[in-house]
């Protein structure tokens, strides 16, 4: 593993994408994780040091958010590759696939987004064969690997063991959320839980196993990676039906859910329904469960963004008669509560940063700045909302202590923003000194010249850190996430050429060129 950057200092450029998104030629339909290292390749050919990517925590079946997740622990399975497992090698690689299986990895492959269900389905078969595979030849056999497989179970039992025990039930129940499951498991009963250990071994061995592969594979990927940091998503909950909220039932509200009050861009607010934290029991508990999941993304990550910043100070809850308060209620207590946590995941070692955008407080930016915690500053948003014509602010007097973007996963494109914008705010964009000096034009559509003049700008910002969403990179347009919307393209967007031809494609090589060249300018290489 390379000695990790300090990210504290100096000035950095990444891109975000998701592993999704960045499929290659012999990836089975989705980005896998030993596809990281090839976009690192070309990130290393822009000048770029950081990869920021979505959560990669396992979502239940059917699901496609990264946000759905029925663990904060665990690597999804979707995205091992099934090419660099040696079991599968052993079987005879995609030719242990039936006829058909192997028809439908081709239409996989080949469809223009990510097909979840059939990507999900092929691997859980070809991962249960060599699963069998592996328990007759290594296992039982009790071989180096088998040793090593041991020894992982061994070493991250703190969060496995509740893991692959809750993923055997739900998988015997199928698919039956663990509230509906019969009342001695549901409620953990030492003894039910015993035996249930016994009568589900083999497969609590499986989901072990699979665990495993997923974490060989990304310790490799990450070394493979270099000097490009891999920075993750911590995100600010999981689903109710989790491994996490099975075990610590306690520490969370089942009549009333997590949300965002009401604001700029929503008369109602939102509503994520995801059952609400019980603070004053977690509190109690020493923020155990919070504490885990630090430690867990300081194993995988050289730095990691937290989702929703404000509700560790402050969670929105809507109760089930339609009322709606922030838990804690009063800012000293939120206060408190907030840096507890900030102060617990820096804990590890590892460097983050805040997702602050939405409404939120001025005490929660005046707890950020003092904890030395990086906020987002989008350019979009970033006016002086007090000035008649709202002029944009100049990225250049941004902060040091700030994270610059053009975007993040879940906003329109760069795009998409300027072809929508009113012609007063493009005009007041343009009236930013380096679009100004580009000559870009508030009646033109949204081209080359301004996509570049808006990189040059945000390169140029006094943020010490550059996170670009790799559409904007590009200037496309597709969406990685429209909130508040159920569609079949949301989650499901990949790149338009397999990720390693961002080495060999003309247009990728001219990005990486004319970004290198910001990087260098603006001493962020």
């Amino acid at each position: 593993m390379p000695v990790p950057r300090n990210y504290a200092t100096g000035r950095h450029a990444g891109v975000l994408v998701p592993l999704f998104s960045i499929a290659s030629d012999t990836s089975w339909g989705i980005g896998e994780i030993a596809d990281l290292p090839r976009l690192a390749a070309w990130l290393r050919a822009g000048g770029f040091d950081v990869l920021q990517l979505l959560p990669i925590n396992e979502m239940s079946d059917g699901q496609k958010s990264p946000y759905s997740a029925l663990s904060a622990m665990a690597i999804d399975p979707i995205f091992i590759a099934p090419g660099e497992v040696e079991d599968i090698a052993a079987l005879g690689g995609e030719h242990a696939l039936s006829d058909d299986d192997r028809g439908r990895l081709a239409a996989a492959r080949g469809a223009s987004s990510i097909q979840y269900d059939v990507v999900r389905a092929l691997k859980t078969t070809i991962l249960r064969a060599a699963f069998h595979r592996f328990v007759s030849a290594e296992w039982d056999r009790r071989t180096p690997r088998a040793a090593e497989l041991k020894a992982f179970v061994r070493d991250e039992g703190w969060w496995l063991d509740d893991y692959v025990l809750y993923r055997a039930l739900h998988a015997r129940g199928q698919g039956r959320s663990w509230r509906e499951w019969d009342p001695a498991l549901r409620d953990r009963d030492p003894a039910a839980l015993a035996e249930a250990r016994r009568e589900l071994a083999r497969d609590i061995l499986f989901y072990q196993y699979v665990q495993w592969l997923a974490a060989v594979q990304w310790e490799h990927a990450r070394a493979a990676c270099g000097d490009v940091g891999l920075f993750g998503d911590f995100p600010f909950m999981v689903s109710a039906d989790s491994a996490d909220v099975w075990a610590r039932q306690d520490e969370f509200r089942f009549d009333a859910s997590v949300g965002v009050p009401p604001d700029a861009f929503s008369a109602t607010g939102q509503d994520w329904g995801f059952p609400a934290y019980r603070w004053p029991e977690i509190a109690a508990g020493g923020y155990q469960w919070l504490a885990a999941r630090a430690r867990r993304s300081a194993e995988l990550y050289a730095g990691y963004r937290v989702d929703h910043l404000v509700g560790f100070y402050r969670t929105y809850a809507r109760e089930a008669d339609g009322s709606a308060s922030f838990m804690p209620a009063h800012e000293p207590a939120q206060l408190r509560q907030g840096e507890q946590i900030l102060n617990l995941f820096r804990e590890p070692g590892t460097w983050i940063i805040a997702e602050d955008l939405g409404v939120v407080p001025d005490f929660v930016r005046e707890s950020l700045a003092r904890l030395g915690v990086p906020g987002y500053k989008v350019l979009r948003w970033e006016r002086d909302w007090n000035t008649d014509g709202h002029p944009f602010r100049d990225p250049r007097g941004y902060p040091a202590l700030s994270v610059a973007t053009s975007g993040t996963h879940d906003t329109e494109t760069l795009a998409e923003w300027w072809d929508s914008a009113p012609y007063d705010e493009k005009r007041a964009a343009t009236a930013i000194p380096m679009l100004r000096d580009a000559g870009c034009d508030p009646a033109a559509a949204f081209d080359d010249r301004l996509r570049d003049a808006v990189l040059r700008a945000l390169f140029a910002s006094g943020s010490s850190m550059l996170l670009l969403p790799i559409v904007d990179v590009f200037g496309w347009r597709d969406r990685i996430n429209t909130p508040g919307s159920v569609s079949d393209e949301n989650w499901t967007w990949r790149l338009p050429w397999p990720v390693e031809g961002l080495l060999t494609e003309a247009e990728a090589q001219e990005r990486a060129r004319f970004l290198r060249g910001l990087a260098e300018e603006f001493r962020r290489l």
